[in-house]
């Protein structure tokens, strides 16, 4: 079985796909760690020397080959991976997904602490960050919201909702 976390960056998936997995005695894999380690640079490096595009291509094949595995795995993707191509399409048919869900207010506050390590919003003040995750957030709550099961993170315990996750999933 895959379990596939998605979510907006701060929502938790980091965190709580090693909770799970641990839980599960699953394998953890995070997809970007996973594409920087298939192609020895990092994500920020990828963007940088080739691109967008060719990053979301790493992305749809690493991602294809670890939804053909046969081995159990908790898998924690980045937040843009359900918005192209037709990847919710493929991880709905491949894993169980789970949407991570996260208020505004909840995804400002855990991300204004973590800027520098966030590319895409290391460049937006303070002042703005609300209004940019909010813009973000309704575009790509279309995919997000395909996912099988959603899970709220506000002011919850990573325990708690890693009993949520394993309760819906029948595990």
């Amino acid at each position: 079985m895959i379990i596939s976390l998605i979510g907006y960056m701060g929502s938790g998936k980091s965190h709580i796909s090693k909770i799970l997995s641990d839980k599960l005695d699953f394998k953890l894999i995070d997809l970007d760690k996973e594409i920087s380690r298939r192609n020895k640079i990092t994500i920020p490096e990828i963007f940088e020397k080739k691109g967008e595009i060719y990053f979301r291509k790493l992305e749809r094949e690493t991602l294809e080959e670890i939804l053909a595995s046969e081995e159990n795995v908790v898998l924690s993707l980045g937040g843009g991976t359900p918005v192209y191509y037709n990847n919710m399409e493929i991880i709905n048919h491949n894993s169980k997904s789970v949407f991570l869900r996260a208020s505004v207010g909840t995804l400002t506050g855990r991300l204004s602490k973590q800027k520098e390590k966030r590319p895409l919003i290391a460049n937006i003040n303070d002042e703005n960050l609300a209004e940019f995750i909010a813009k973000h957030l309704f575009e790509r709550n279309p995919f997000y919201s395909k996912a099988q099961y959603q899970v709220n993170t506000d002011q919850r315990s990573p325990e708690d909702i890693v009993n949520e996750i394993t309760e819906k999933l029948y595990l």
